[in-house]
């Protein structure tokens, strides 16, 4: 048997396996199995932290499904605190994230959002619902709706990320109740966990940029996650135009162990 060195990390409920030792072999199998909650360590994805030559370190995300994300906000500032640095930039396939750590609190720059569709209508177990659309690294649609907690995120969410309106990748998909002075409080079904999550960074970040967009926002929006920690989004709101998207919260390890393959 082979041993892998892991920390164990959790940001706003989103917990991870870090790894930093160089792996090679069937990564999208090893994601699987240490993800696992009965026969693994447990965990919503894998995070993978390598040497890099245009940034400080590389991150790979693989999700609990063994798909490759393009990025994680949570576990991009799991990352930055387990750098143990102050500052740094990591690449990811969505590209540079910059990070600033401060004790246990986390701040990353999002990469500039694109593809923004507001008000999409959707046919969605026979009803028509609107949906908004915004890619933060990745893509998550974000629907408004009153009473969260009796909404059924796993049910609803699965038909909305396979819906052919966003085939073939599919979306992440969040289900957002408004607050007062600019909190929001948001539920997640995330794609690639295939599943409800405590909270998620990009779909945070998507949820609190619709809002904005939708009531000419500037500069913060608090989001109260599932996990019952709020998460604070900075951003500039320029005549709709969305630049400088910063993601801050805790985050935290674990513990650390090894895992056998």
């Amino acid at each position: 048997m082979r041993k892998i060195n892991f920390t164990k990390m959790v940001a706003a409920g989103n917990d991870f396996v870090v790894i930093k030792d160089k792996i090679s072999g069937n990564l999208p199998l090893l994601a699987r199995r240490m993800c696992d909650r009965k026969f693994g360590i447990g965990a919503d994805g894998l995070l993978l932290l390598s040497k890099c030559k245009n940034a400080d370190f590389r991150m790979r995300i693989f999700n609990a499904d063994g798909s490759e994300a393009e990025m994680c906000g949570n576990g991009a500032r799991c990352a930055a605190l387990f750098s143990a640095k102050k500052e740094n930039k990591m690449l990811t396939l969505a590209g540079i994230v910059d990070a600033e750590v401060s004790g246990s609190r986390v701040k990353i720059r999002i990469t500039s959002p694109k593809c923004v569709r507001l008000d999409i209508p959707l046919m969605v177990n026979g009803r028509k619902i609107k949906v908004n659309f915004i890619n933060t690294g990745v893509p998550h649609a974000v629907i408004f709706v009153s009473g969260l907690e009796d909404i059924s995120v796993g049910q609803i969410g699965r038909l909305i990320r396979f819906h052919r309106e966003f085939a073939p990748a599919g979306t992440n998909v969040n289900f957002v109740e408004t607050g007062k002075n600019n909190l929001i409080r948001v539920r997640t079904y995330e794609r690639g966990v295939e599943g409800e999550t405590l909270a998620c960074g990009t779909g945070s970040t998507a949820s609190a940029l619709i809002f904005a967009l939708k009531n000419n926002s500037d500069n913060l929006v608090k989001v109260f996650t599932q996990s019952g920690e709020i998460l604070k989004v900075y951003f500039q709101n320029i005549h709709g135009l969305l630049k400088n998207v910063w993601l801050e919260g805790g985050a935290k390890i674990v513990y650390k162990g090894e895992y056998y393959v």
